[in-house]
């Protein structure tokens, strides 16, 4: 049984093996194969094989956190803080994609019906804004780095609500002349007239899931928008003037294959996108680990039956061997094409610097607050770390009742706050600092237990640099490869 099937039970440890060393022969083999075979790396290979999500959020190590003291630790860090990360989170979407997982509501039916539903999501996020600023007052005084409205799909909102969204946020909280704003969507939605609206708006940054531009694999994904479509929703978004477009791709998709890939990173190119997000398919759910968010309802691609349905009717899911080859196409293919990577996955144009959003939230020098405004959102400070419910009717009810509608919180004790810094820094893939690490914890070294044996055991595998001179950790290209497995299974 292929492994990428998943069907009636867990891969054994020779399974994850011979599918790792499945790869395509018309493509060269990735190092980071050889690696993930060797014996001494076998939990590494376990943790790609489950296919968690291991960077986006970071989980506390204590459970059962009252929301309500989440609310007061993310306040005291407010009282004076660096520019945070600002975002707003409208589920609404017109269908529901086979891989995804996370917390979405369908918005169909006559666009008068459409628009009423998609103007309630509008409704409920200004109403839940205002209950944050209630119970933490430091947050209207705090500086905005980047403002993000994420979904779902928020650009399926009319007109009038995207204005009423975006000028509540910026009558209300901290934007300042620095302050970037972003629009996150689908590449049909984005019409021309819509563009024109954002950049009226103040919106300098575009989000959109391409996610393929292979027809077929994107039909296969459920996704209902054309390669062509994302083409020309780039095109549009730079004649409208937008400083900085960036599209989602992914690698690992049912029927996807080496040579697509490599189609995916040639459009890029040619069309000198701004930014490109690259993700691999993970069919495990976010909430399994808590590393990420996940909706109440799974993705379809998620049911093992429906997989194996899938591999019977004649289609294949790419081995492990051919993803970490999907992986190198794209990542070394950027490189080469004059994009920078930072943090893991995240390649942005050369001299335009990181992701602004995950930089604030995880460069060493930064990890500031992060405060998610709608349904699943994923909020966090130094101290704890707060997951918004991701039931929308409990949601609704919560802020219907005058609640900030957290679900769970987690608290970071003193060594979990030390740890997460260092996960974070390490997915950023920049050479780790001991003198900043020595400023944020006075006392602590980068060079001593608990981090000397661990970095050591990276540096005698090949995956990390030891530097004392330098007084730096750094990554190898295989350790920034298989950075989230290290720092969700080793630290």
């Amino acid at each position: 049984m292929d492994i990428a099937t998943r069907q009636s039970h867990e891969p054994t440890y020779e399974e994850s093996l011979a599918s790792l060393r499945r790869t395509d022969p018309g493509h060269p083999v990735p190092s980071v194969v050889d690696k993930l075979a060797a014996p001494e790396n076998r939990h590494l290979l376990e943790y790609v094989t489950e296919d968690p999500f291991g960077a986006h959020v970071f989980p506390g190590n204590i459970p059962g956190y009252s929301p309500a003291d989440f609310l007061g630790d993310l306040d005291a860090q407010l009282a004076s803080t660096a520019p945070i990360h600002l975002w707003s989170y409208i589920p609404t979407c017109a269908y529901r994609c086979r891989f995804c997982q996370y917390p979405v509501v369908l918005v169909k039916g006559s666009p008068e019906v459409a628009d009423r539903k998609a103007n309630q999501w509008v409704d409920w996020n200004i109403r839940e804004a205002r209950l944050w600023l209630r119970e933490v007052p430091n947050l209207a005084s705090a500086p905005v780095g980047e403002f993000n409205v994420f979904g779902g799909t928020p650009s399926l909102l009319p007109p009038d609500a995207i204005r009423r969204l975006l000028d509540f946020y910026r009558e209300h909280f901290n934007f300042t002349p620095d302050t970037a704003i972003r629009f996150e969507g689908d590449p049909s939605t984005f019409t021309p007239e819509k563009l024109e609206l954002l950049a009226e708006l103040g919106c300098t940054k575009l989000s959109s899931g391409v996610q393929s531009f292979d027809d077929p694999v994107l039909k296969q994904c459920g996704r209902e928008h054309t390669a062509q479509e994302c083409v020309d929703f780039v095109r549009n978004a730079q004649r409208t003037g937008f400083e900085w477009i960036s599209v989602d791709l992914m690698y690992g998709l049912l029927d996807q294959t080496l040579d697509s890939v490599r189609r995916d990173l040639e459009i890029v190119l040619e069309n000198e996108v701004t930014a490109v997000v690259c993700t691999k398919l993970h069919l495990a759910s976010y909430s399994d680990t808590r590393t990420g968010v996940a909706g109440v309802q799974p993705a379809a691609w998620q049911l093992p039956d429906y997989r194996a349905r899938l591999v019977e009717h004649g289609h294949r899911w790419p081995p492990l061997g051919e993803q970490y080859q999907m992986r190198e196409v794209l990542t070394e293919g950027l490189l080469q094409g004059g994009y920078r990577e930072q943090p893991t996955m995240y390649f942005a144009r050369e001299g335009l610097g990181p992701e602004k959003w995950k930089a604030i939230m995880v460069d060493q020098d930064k990890q500031e607050a992060e405060v998610a405004i709608g349904l699943g959102g994923s909020s966090s400070c130094r101290a704890s770390e707060a997951i918004t419910d991701v039931n929308w009717k409990t949601y609704s009810e919560a802020v219907e009742a005058g609640r900030v509608p957290l679900g769970s919180a987690t608290r970071f004790d003193a060594q979990a706050q030390e740890a997460r810094a260092v996960k974070m820094a390490l997915s950023t893939l920049q050479p780790l600092s001991e003198e900043l690490h020595r400023r944020r914890f006075p006392g602590a070294s980068l060079f001593a237990e608990p981090w000397a044996s661990r970095f050591g055991s990276l540096a005698e595998r090949g995956l990390a640099v030891v530097d004392r001179d330098a007084q730096e950790i750094r990554l190898t290209r295989d350790g920034k490869v298989l950075v989230e497995a290290v720092m969700n299974s080793e630290f």
